[in-house]
This record gives structure tokens, sequence and C-alpha cells, in this order.
């Protein structure tokens, strides 16, 4: 195959290194260490979060984090999606005081946040239920 179709050009600006991609990496012995990742997985375990319970940045990034078996969320990443998120009126924010006058905003979710977690609740039924039947096909087992 061409180099376009990603044979040929196996090394990223001659530095020696396999190409690797934020799923997968080719180790030094030649076997794949694989990082199945659910991309945008941080919203709905961020609406999940504030579903159960109003907080502010860092609670709510603790709380992610240990839903996502202790995978770190970016501050700034965070933030710019509660920004957003509070846009599209999905969270809501108020200013608490906190100690020595340090103030903290404090997010909650709308009722269209809940609705949108419902969704991604449904959508990730119908991920998993693909996912276990592409397992179950791969391995040979029967469902």
């Amino acid at each position: 195959m061409s180099p376009r179709h990603g044979h040929g050009r196996t090394h990223r600006r001659g530095q020696g290194r396999p190409r690797t991609s934020r799923t997968r990496q080719l180790e030094d012995d030649g076997s794949w260490t694989v990082n199945a990742r659910v991309e945008k997985f941080v919203e709905p375990a961020l609406l999940l979060v504030l579903r159960d319970l109003p907080g502010h940045g860092y609670e709510i990034a603790d709380e992610i984090e240990s839903l996502l078996g202790g995978e770190r969320v970016d501050l700034g990443n965070l933030y710019r999606l509660l920004r957003k998120m509070e846009e599209e009126e999905l969270v809501s924010s108020t200013w608490t005081d906190g100690e020595q006058g340090k103030g903290k905003r404090t997010y909650e979710i709308t009722a269209s946040g809940l609705a949108l977690l419902d969704g991604w609740i449904e959508s990730l039924r119908h991920a998993s239920s693909t996912i276990e039947a592409f397992i179950a096909t791969a391995t040979g087992e029967v469902q």
C-alpha cells in the first residue's frame, strides 16, 4: 500500500521511533500496548458527578478521575467544558465565599443536563452492546 494509507511511513520526523496513537503503542520488544479509550467520556462523567452533588472544579475533577479509574483530568479542559455547558444551559453556577476571601464557583446540573445525561446513558448502552458483540466474535464466545 502507499504511504497515504499508513504503510511505508513508520517513523516520525526522523526520530527512529515507530508511529503511535493515543490508543496504542509499539513497544521495544515488538508487542503492542493498547489503551481502549472512550473519547469524550469526561462529559457524561461530569454530568453524572453533578447529578449526585453540586461542586467546584477541583471536587468535580477528583470525582471524574474516580469514575475514570484514576485517569487524570486536565483542569483547563474541564473548566472550558464547564463554561461551554453553562452557555448551553446544561449546568449552572454560583459564586460562594470561601476561606480568606477566596470565592469558588459551584456548578450544578440543570434539567437539560439531566436529559443529556439520559441520552449519554442510552448511547453508552448501545456502544457497550456493540463492544460486547465484537469481543464475543473476536474470541469465539457464544452470546
